[in-house]
């Protein structure tokens, strides 16, 4: 039995980027009240954590600041 599990990495405004990983590897999701809107597979978590931080660059440049 395969448990996975969800730890959200970042959060702007109504989006989400979360890190779904299991034994095959590890799932990036950007997540918009809760429906899944990017979804992208990783080898290697380091591979994951780089483009998390490339997509929360470029979403917080195109909503803006989140405070």
């Amino acid at each position: 039995m395969t448990i996975d599990e969800d730890r959200e990495l970042w959060r702007v405004k109504d989006v989400a980027c979360v890190m779904v990983s299991c034994c095959a590897g590890a799932e990036l999701q950007l997540r918009r009240s809760g429906d899944v809107i990017l979804r992208e597979l990783y080898p290697m978590k380091s591979d994951l954590y780089e483009r998390a931080n490339e997509l929360r660059s470029q979403w917080q440049s195109e909503v803006g600041p989140t405070t």
